[in-house]
């Protein structure tokens, strides 16, 4: 039996790129590592491929709408769909040229948690009793994706954290957050990186709330937030629970990107994908910061629009 696959890129003029991943030793940074090696191989002599350190948040989209990178990479992708219309952090500066060039799935929530001696299992009893909490988060600083959505979902929930006399434990990655809460020194979390295993450490000392639907509901109205559900079981004790999606990295560019260029970073992701999943099979998919095996065509669903040469990748697939 013969499997079919789209026809493989060859650029023959040699390439000059800048993109933009993660702080550089995250999932973000080994993504652009990837596509930069196997873009090198497909293209002509000379082709040199600049990664430039970044936070994977806005950041990432500001600088691939504002020229200052050919492609950069955001999490979760769900985000830069405020970009093309400017909603929220946007709304004074925004880029309806962003094009997608894939999605890579990454299956990921933001969740509220709370330690069971303040008890509190609801957002409504939270809203009741007016705690005092330490909440470790991440800053809100309008780049910072966390923060930016952790701030949205409370507001709009209704808590005041130093309205009632509590405090925001800010750091700009999910590993100093962990690091307050295993230390005692807070007794409330807002973050993402579900499946780190620090979540494990403490889970089962916390409870996690369920977002109520009206705030999930006006998270997607106003800004484009999908929802999601956390399993039964995935943190200690804990049954399944609504909340806020932060899933998917996604590949950003505009417009401008050729379009021969387009379809060949389009055609590493969903052919060469084995290359980047043997980084993660050490760890089940259910844990691992990248959800394999990976679909090319699950690759070529993304919140924004496609840049055409992409897009003569992903339609070109077999379809099932």
């Amino acid at each position: 039996m013969i499997t079919y696959r789209p026809e493989e890129p060859k650029i023959q003029r040699s390439l000059t790129l800048h993109m933009q991943g993660d702080w550089g030793a995250a999932n973000l940074h080994r993504v652009c590592g990837w596509i930069s090696q196997e873009l090198t191989d497909r293209s002509g002599h000379g082709t040199r491929v600049a990664i430039w350190n970044g936070r994977g948040f806005a950041d990432g989209v500001r600088a691939v709408g504002r020229g200052e990178v050919d492609i950069a990479m955001t999490t979760p992708a769900a985000f830069a769909s405020a970009a093309l219309d400017g909603r929220g952090i946007y709304r004074d500066e925004y880029f309806p040229q962003l094009r997608a060039l894939g999605v890579v799935p990454q299956r990921d929530r933001l969740v509220v948690a709370i330690h069971r001696s303040v008890g509190v299992t609801t957002f409504a009893e939270l809203r009741e009793q007016s705690p005092r909490l330490k909440a470790a988060t991440a800053l809100d600083d309008n780049v910072n994706h966390v923060g930016l959505a952790a701030r949205a979902l409370l507001r709009e929930a209704g808590v005041d954290i130093p309205g009632w006399g509590g405090e925001f434990l800010e750091d700009e990655r999910p590993q100093d957050a962990f690091a307050h809460v295993l230390s005692g020194e807070a007794n409330a979390i807002v973050q993402e990186a579900v499946m780190l295993p620090q979540w494990q450490q403490f889970g089962a000392d916390f409870n996690f709330l369920e977002v109520e639907p009206d705030v999930l509901s006006a998270l997607e109205t106003n800004f484009g937030w999908p929802a999601a559900t956390v399993g039964d079981g995935y943190f200690p004790g804990q049954s399944s629970f609504r909340t806020l999606d932060f899933s998917d990295f996604l590949m950003l560019t505009t417009t401008d990107l050729a379009d021969d260029v387009a379809y060949a970073v389009a055609w590493i992701l969903g052919e060469t994908r084995h290359i980047i999943e043997e980084q993660y099979r050490h760890l089940p998919p259910e844990g691992s910061p990248i959800t394999y095996p990976l679909d090319p065509s699950a690759i070529g669903r993304a919140p924004i629009p496609l840049h055409p040469g992409a897009a003569r990748y992903y339609h070109a697939l077999p379809t099932s």
